[in-house]
This record gives C-alpha cells, sequence and structure tokens, in this order.
C-alpha cells in the first residue's frame, strides 16, 4: 500500500465520520424541532455518508459493477433528498409538490439508467476519475442540476431572512456538499474530494458555533 493509497483511505474515511456524525445531529433536531428539512437534510449526509466510504473501499481495491453502480445511485440520490430539504424549507405548497415528483421520476429515471447500462471501471490512481455511460450521465444530470438550482434558492431566500455569518457556513457546506457528484458527473473529477472535505468542515463549522451559542 503506497502513500497516495493510504491518504485516500484515510481522507475519505474521516469525511464518512464527520458526515455520519452531522447527519445523526441533524436527525436530532429533526426530533426537536419537528422540522422535515432536518429529516431530508440528514437522510442527505447519510448518503453522503455513504457515498464517501465507497471511495474509500474504491481506493483500497474493492470494486465492483454492482458497488460502482450504488455509488453512481448514491451521488445523485443523496442531491435529490438536499434538495427536497431545501423545498420544504421554502413552505410553499406548490414549490415542495412539485419539487417531490421530480425527485420522484428523476430517482426512477436514474435507477433505469442503471439498470440498462454497464459501468467499466472507474478508479484511477485510487480515487473516482472514469466517466460511467453516457445514458447515466445524462440521468443523473437531469436530476442533480435541478435540485442543486433548489438548494441554492433555498440558501439565498434563508440567508436573506437571518443575515447569520453561521447560517452562511452551513448554506455553503450544503451547496458544496450537494454539487460535489454534479462535479463528477461534468467531468470535473478532480474537484470531487476536495469539494467533500471543504463542505463537510464548513457544514462542521457551522452548525458547531450553532450549538455553542
Amino acid at each position: 500500500m503506497n502513500l497516495m493509497e493510504i491518504i485516500v483511505i484515510i481522507s475519505t474515511l474521516l469525511i464518512t465520520l464527520l458526515s455520519g456524525l452531522l447527519s445523526i445531529l441533524l436527525y436530532f433536531n429533526y426530533n426537536e424541532k419537528k422540522n422535515l428539512s432536518y429529516l431530508f437534510w440528514s437522510a442527505g449526509l447519510a448518503f453522503f455518508a455513504i457515498g464517501t466510504f465507497l471511495e474509500a473501499l474504491f481506493a483500497y481495491g474493492i470494486y465492483s459493477q454492482i458497488l460502482a453502480k450504488l455509488y453512481l445511485f448514491v451521488a445523485t440520490l443523496l442531491v435529490l433528498l438536499l434538495g427536497e430539504g431545501s423545498a420544504l424549507a421554502i413552505k410553499n405548497r406548490i414549490v415542495t409538490y412539485t419539487f417531490t415528483i421530480f425527485a420522484i421520476a428523476s430517482t426512477l429515471f436514474m435507477l433505469y439508467a442503471l439498470s440498462v447500462s454497464t459501468v467499466g471501471n472507474l478508479i484511477v490512481n485510487y480515487i473516482v476519475y472514469g466517466m460511467p455511460p453516457f445514458y447515466i450521465i445524462l440521468a443523473s444530470s437531469i436530476a442533480t442540476f435541478p435540485a442543486a438550482i433548489m438548494i441554492i434558492a433555498s440558501a439565498i431566500i434563508s440567508y436573506k431572512h437571518t443575515h447569520s455569518i453561521k447560517m452562511l457556513s452551513i448554506i455553503a457546506g450544503v451547496i458544496i456538499v450537494s454539487i460535489a457528484g454534479t462535479l463528477y458527473i461534468a467531468q470535473f473529477p478532480v474537484l470531487l474530494y476536495y469539494a467533500e472535505a471543504l463542505g463537510i468542515v464548513l457544514l462542521w463549522l457551522g452548525f458547531y458555533s450553532r450549538k455553542k451559542k
């Protein structure tokens, strides 16, 4: 095992741990406030943790067609879940219902694309670098780009109401985490790992500051 492989494994496992703990924290917030936004954000970060754990497995040399498809599905689903939480945060029924229908339809399309496609080796130098088949890229892009727009729109609205630097850190973290997979799908794979790490750091800075207050 060389140094590069060790660095990738340790870093992805660390992100897995941080995102998993943050997912639990958000679930506690949901239990306390009964706000469905927190539940979907918690689920999104849970799937984010699953995705980074799969990246650690890939770096270690554990790779298969099933795991590759699971990774691509998780990368799409986590953005949709964060988008659903953001749609709920806007507190507009039309927006929520519309996005929910879109999320369900795009999830089904992604599952269909994965079922009819063959995914080759996506790993180059221990990181996810290779591109999936075009059909999967299309399905994932249809799901993630509108979801990312929903997240950004909700973030802008939230910040206008709070004008909080801590909230700004959380918003930036959610946006970066949500577009990490989109960067990979859009053929910027090198930025994937940097975006994952930066997003989790910003989220922890925001939530930790709020808890201390």
